[in-house]
Protein backbone atom coordinates (compact mmCIF):
# COMPACT_ATOMS: atom_id res chain seq x y z
CA UNK A 1 0.00 0.00 0.00
CA UNK A 2 2.89 2.35 0.78
CA UNK A 3 4.47 1.57 -2.58
CA UNK A 4 1.13 2.24 -4.29
CA UNK A 5 0.87 5.64 -2.66
CA UNK A 6 4.38 6.43 -3.87
CA UNK A 7 3.48 5.49 -7.44
CA UNK A 8 0.47 7.77 -7.34
CA UNK A 9 2.63 10.63 -6.08
CA UNK A 10 5.15 10.17 -8.90
CA UNK A 11 2.58 9.75 -11.68
CA UNK A 12 3.13 12.43 -14.32
CA UNK A 13 6.43 13.50 -12.76
CA UNK A 14 8.92 10.93 -14.09
CA UNK A 15 9.55 12.21 -17.62
CA UNK A 16 13.14 13.23 -16.85
CA UNK A 17 13.92 9.88 -15.17
CA UNK A 18 12.74 7.48 -17.89
CA UNK A 19 15.54 5.15 -19.01
CA UNK A 20 15.70 2.20 -21.38
CA UNK A 21 17.16 -1.10 -20.20
CA UNK A 22 19.12 -3.53 -22.38
CA UNK A 23 16.06 -4.45 -24.47
CA UNK A 24 14.51 -1.71 -26.65
CA UNK A 25 11.22 -0.56 -25.18
CA UNK A 26 11.95 -2.00 -21.71
CA UNK A 27 11.66 1.11 -19.57
CA UNK A 28 12.49 1.93 -15.98
CA UNK A 29 11.84 5.12 -13.98
CA UNK A 30 12.67 6.50 -10.58
CA UNK A 31 9.21 5.36 -9.50
CA UNK A 32 10.08 1.70 -10.24
CA UNK A 33 13.22 1.93 -8.14
CA UNK A 34 11.71 3.76 -5.20
CA UNK A 35 8.65 1.50 -5.12
CA UNK A 36 10.99 -1.50 -5.02
CA UNK A 37 13.01 0.08 -2.21
CA UNK A 38 9.86 0.45 -0.10
CA UNK A 39 8.91 -3.20 -0.64
CA UNK A 40 12.43 -4.50 -0.01
CA UNK A 41 12.70 -2.54 3.22
CA UNK A 42 9.48 -4.12 4.50
CA UNK A 43 10.50 -7.66 3.52
CA UNK A 44 14.01 -7.31 4.96
CA UNK A 45 12.52 -6.18 8.29
CA UNK A 46 9.98 -8.98 8.54
CA UNK A 47 11.74 -11.85 6.72
CA UNK A 48 15.49 -11.12 6.79
CA UNK A 49 16.41 -14.72 6.01
CA UNK A 50 14.22 -15.04 2.90
CA UNK A 51 15.57 -14.78 -0.65
CA UNK A 52 14.24 -12.14 -3.05
CA UNK A 53 14.00 -11.90 -6.83
CA UNK A 54 13.18 -8.29 -7.72
CA UNK A 55 12.88 -6.83 -11.20
CA UNK A 56 15.24 -3.92 -10.60
CA UNK A 57 17.60 -5.40 -7.97
CA UNK A 58 17.84 -8.97 -9.20
CA UNK A 59 18.69 -11.83 -6.83
CA UNK A 60 19.08 -10.88 -3.18
CA UNK A 61 19.93 -13.12 -0.24
CA UNK A 62 20.44 -16.88 -0.21
CA UNK A 63 18.94 -18.10 -3.45
CA UNK A 64 18.85 -21.65 -2.07
CA UNK A 65 16.37 -20.62 0.63
CA UNK A 66 13.02 -22.38 0.29
CA UNK A 67 11.26 -18.99 0.55
CA UNK A 68 11.64 -16.68 -2.45
CA UNK A 69 9.77 -13.40 -2.91
CA UNK A 70 9.23 -12.41 -6.57
CA UNK A 71 8.62 -8.66 -6.85
CA UNK A 72 7.53 -6.37 -9.66
CA UNK A 73 7.40 -2.92 -8.06
CA UNK A 74 5.72 -1.37 -11.10
CA UNK A 75 4.17 -3.73 -13.61
CA UNK A 76 3.24 -1.66 -16.65
CA UNK A 77 6.11 0.83 -16.64
CA UNK A 78 5.49 1.85 -20.26
CA UNK A 79 1.88 2.64 -19.38
CA UNK A 80 3.03 4.54 -16.31
CA UNK A 81 5.62 6.57 -18.24
CA UNK A 82 2.87 7.68 -20.64
CA UNK A 83 0.37 8.26 -17.81
CA UNK A 84 -1.83 5.53 -19.22
CA UNK A 85 -3.88 4.42 -16.19
CA UNK A 86 -3.09 0.71 -16.09
CA UNK A 87 -0.29 -0.48 -13.80
CA UNK A 88 0.12 -2.43 -10.60
CA UNK A 89 2.44 -3.76 -7.91
CA UNK A 90 2.91 -7.52 -7.86
CA UNK A 91 4.42 -9.48 -4.95
CA UNK A 92 4.46 -13.27 -4.93
CA UNK A 93 5.95 -15.77 -2.49
CA UNK A 94 7.37 -19.03 -3.86
CA UNK A 95 7.94 -21.91 -1.46
CA UNK A 96 10.30 -24.47 -2.94
CA UNK A 97 9.69 -22.89 -6.34
CA UNK A 98 5.89 -23.04 -6.21
CA UNK A 99 3.70 -19.90 -5.94
CA UNK A 100 1.92 -20.03 -2.57
CA UNK A 101 0.97 -16.43 -1.81
CA UNK A 102 0.26 -13.41 -3.97
CA UNK A 103 -0.68 -9.76 -3.68
CA UNK A 104 -1.47 -7.49 -6.62
CA UNK A 105 -2.31 -3.85 -5.94
CA UNK A 106 -3.85 -1.52 -8.52
CA UNK A 107 -3.42 1.85 -6.82
CA UNK A 108 -5.47 3.94 -9.25
CA UNK A 109 -8.55 1.74 -8.84
CA UNK A 110 -7.84 1.10 -5.18
CA UNK A 111 -8.03 -2.65 -5.82
CA UNK A 112 -6.07 -5.01 -3.61
CA UNK A 113 -6.06 -8.63 -4.79
CA UNK A 114 -4.81 -11.24 -2.33
CA UNK A 115 -4.52 -15.02 -2.32
CA UNK A 116 -2.78 -17.75 -0.36
CA UNK A 117 -2.63 -21.50 -0.83
CA UNK A 118 -5.79 -23.06 0.57
CA UNK A 119 -7.23 -19.73 1.74
CA UNK A 120 -9.01 -18.53 -1.40
CA UNK A 121 -8.68 -15.27 -3.30
CA UNK A 122 -10.09 -11.84 -2.46
CA UNK A 123 -10.50 -8.36 -3.90
CA UNK A 124 -10.50 -5.74 -1.16
CA UNK A 125 -11.12 -8.61 1.29
CA UNK A 126 -14.23 -9.87 -0.51
CA UNK A 127 -14.05 -13.39 -2.02
CA UNK A 128 -13.68 -13.59 -5.79
CA UNK A 129 -14.00 -16.38 -8.33
CA UNK A 130 -13.40 -16.94 -12.01
CA UNK A 131 -16.11 -16.66 -14.65
CA UNK A 132 -18.44 -19.44 -15.77
CA UNK A 133 -18.12 -18.81 -19.52
CA UNK A 134 -18.22 -22.26 -21.07
CA UNK A 135 -17.32 -21.68 -24.72
CA UNK A 136 -14.26 -20.07 -26.26
CA UNK A 137 -16.51 -18.34 -28.78
CA UNK A 138 -18.31 -16.54 -25.97
CA UNK A 139 -15.16 -15.59 -24.10
CA UNK A 140 -13.25 -12.37 -23.57
CA UNK A 141 -9.50 -12.92 -23.39
CA UNK A 142 -6.40 -10.92 -22.49
CA UNK A 143 -2.83 -11.10 -23.74
CA UNK A 144 0.31 -9.03 -24.19
CA UNK A 145 3.42 -8.63 -26.33
CA UNK A 146 7.03 -8.98 -25.19
CA UNK A 147 9.79 -6.41 -25.64
CA UNK A 148 11.51 -8.61 -28.27
CA UNK A 149 8.46 -8.63 -30.55
CA UNK A 150 10.35 -6.66 -33.23
CA UNK A 151 13.19 -9.19 -33.37
CA UNK A 152 11.36 -12.53 -33.37
CA UNK A 153 8.61 -14.16 -35.42
CA UNK A 154 7.47 -15.83 -32.19
CA UNK A 155 5.93 -12.53 -31.15
CA UNK A 156 2.30 -13.49 -30.34
CA UNK A 157 0.87 -11.46 -33.22
CA UNK A 158 -0.48 -14.53 -35.02
CA UNK A 159 -2.07 -15.87 -31.82
CA UNK A 160 -3.65 -12.49 -31.14
CA UNK A 161 -5.21 -12.27 -34.61
CA UNK A 162 -6.35 -15.90 -34.59
CA UNK A 163 -8.08 -15.66 -31.21
CA UNK A 164 -9.57 -12.25 -31.91
CA UNK A 165 -11.53 -13.90 -34.73
CA UNK A 166 -12.61 -16.84 -32.57
CA UNK A 167 -13.75 -14.99 -29.43
CA UNK A 168 -15.74 -11.93 -28.40
CA UNK A 169 -12.49 -10.01 -28.11
CA UNK A 170 -8.89 -9.95 -26.89
CA UNK A 171 -7.73 -7.13 -24.63
CA UNK A 172 -4.16 -5.93 -24.08
CA UNK A 173 -3.63 -4.02 -20.80
CA UNK A 174 0.16 -3.87 -20.82
CA UNK A 175 0.42 -5.36 -17.31
CA UNK A 176 0.49 -9.14 -16.85
CA UNK A 177 -0.38 -8.92 -13.16
CA UNK A 178 -3.59 -7.02 -13.92
CA UNK A 179 -4.52 -9.52 -16.64
CA UNK A 180 -4.15 -12.40 -14.19
CA UNK A 181 -6.07 -10.55 -11.49
CA UNK A 182 -8.88 -9.96 -13.97
CA UNK A 183 -9.02 -13.66 -14.81
CA UNK A 184 -9.28 -14.38 -11.09
CA UNK A 185 -12.21 -12.04 -10.55
CA UNK A 186 -14.05 -13.01 -13.75
CA UNK A 187 -13.56 -9.84 -15.79
CA UNK A 188 -11.87 -11.87 -18.52
CA UNK A 189 -12.20 -15.59 -19.12
CA UNK A 190 -8.64 -16.40 -20.10
CA UNK A 191 -5.15 -15.03 -20.64
CA UNK A 192 -1.99 -16.14 -22.39
CA UNK A 193 1.38 -14.52 -23.01
CA UNK A 194 5.04 -15.21 -23.75
CA UNK A 195 8.28 -13.40 -22.87
CA UNK A 196 7.41 -12.99 -19.20
CA UNK A 197 9.60 -13.06 -16.08
CA UNK A 198 8.78 -14.79 -12.78
CA UNK A 199 8.08 -11.47 -11.05
CA UNK A 200 5.41 -10.70 -13.67
CA UNK A 201 3.29 -13.74 -12.86
CA UNK A 202 4.21 -15.27 -9.48
CA UNK A 203 1.45 -13.46 -7.59
CA UNK A 204 -1.13 -13.86 -10.33
CA UNK A 205 -0.68 -17.63 -10.59
CA UNK A 206 -1.84 -18.35 -7.06
CA UNK A 207 -4.56 -15.72 -7.37
CA UNK A 208 -6.13 -17.47 -10.38
CA UNK A 209 -5.75 -20.92 -8.83
CA UNK A 210 -7.34 -19.91 -5.54
CA UNK A 211 -10.21 -18.23 -7.43
CA UNK A 212 -11.02 -21.55 -9.10
CA UNK A 213 -9.10 -21.12 -12.32
CA UNK A 214 -6.35 -23.10 -14.01
CA UNK A 215 -2.79 -22.09 -14.88
CA UNK A 216 -0.50 -24.16 -17.12
CA UNK A 217 1.86 -24.07 -20.05
CA UNK A 218 0.31 -23.65 -23.51
CA UNK A 219 0.10 -27.44 -23.93
CA UNK A 220 -1.70 -27.85 -20.58
CA UNK A 221 1.45 -29.24 -19.01
CA UNK A 222 2.73 -27.93 -15.67
CA UNK A 223 3.60 -24.24 -15.67
CA UNK A 224 7.33 -23.58 -15.75
CA UNK A 225 7.72 -20.22 -14.06
CA UNK A 226 10.99 -19.41 -15.83
CA UNK A 227 9.82 -20.44 -19.31
CA UNK A 228 8.27 -17.05 -20.00
CA UNK A 229 5.00 -18.62 -21.22
CA UNK A 230 1.71 -18.87 -19.35
CA UNK A 231 -1.91 -19.76 -20.03
CA UNK A 232 -4.54 -19.01 -17.38
CA UNK A 233 -8.30 -19.48 -17.67
CA UNK A 234 -11.50 -20.06 -15.74
CA UNK A 235 -10.61 -23.77 -16.28
CA UNK A 236 -13.76 -24.41 -18.36
CA UNK A 237 -12.30 -23.06 -21.62
CA UNK A 238 -8.77 -24.19 -20.82
CA UNK A 239 -8.55 -27.11 -23.24
CA UNK A 240 -10.14 -25.12 -26.08
CA UNK A 241 -7.70 -22.24 -25.64
CA UNK A 242 -4.77 -24.64 -25.51
CA UNK A 243 -5.83 -26.36 -28.72
CA UNK A 244 -6.11 -23.07 -30.58
CA UNK A 245 -2.78 -21.74 -29.33
CA UNK A 246 -0.99 -24.91 -30.42
CA UNK A 247 -2.39 -24.88 -33.95
CA UNK A 248 -1.91 -21.20 -34.87
CA UNK A 249 0.19 -21.00 -38.07
CA UNK A 250 3.20 -18.70 -38.07
CA UNK A 251 2.33 -15.18 -39.16
CA UNK A 252 4.76 -15.27 -42.09
CA UNK A 253 2.78 -18.18 -43.61
CA UNK A 254 -0.57 -16.38 -43.60
CA UNK A 255 -2.08 -15.96 -47.05
CA UNK A 256 -0.05 -18.80 -48.54
CA UNK A 257 -1.83 -21.75 -50.18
Amino acid sequence: MAAGALLQDYLGKVEDTIMEKERPGDLVTVADKESEAVILDCLHRHFPEHAILAEESGNLGNYQNEYLWAIDPLDGTTNYAHQYPCFAISIGLLINGVPRLGVIYDPLRGELFQAAMGLGATLNRHPICVSQTNKLGKSLLATGFAYDRRETLNNNYAEFCHLTHLTQGVRRSGAASIDLAHVACGRVDGYWERGLSPWDIAAGVILVQEAGGKVTAYDEGPLKLYSGKIMATNSIIHKSLSQELLQVPALNTWGQN
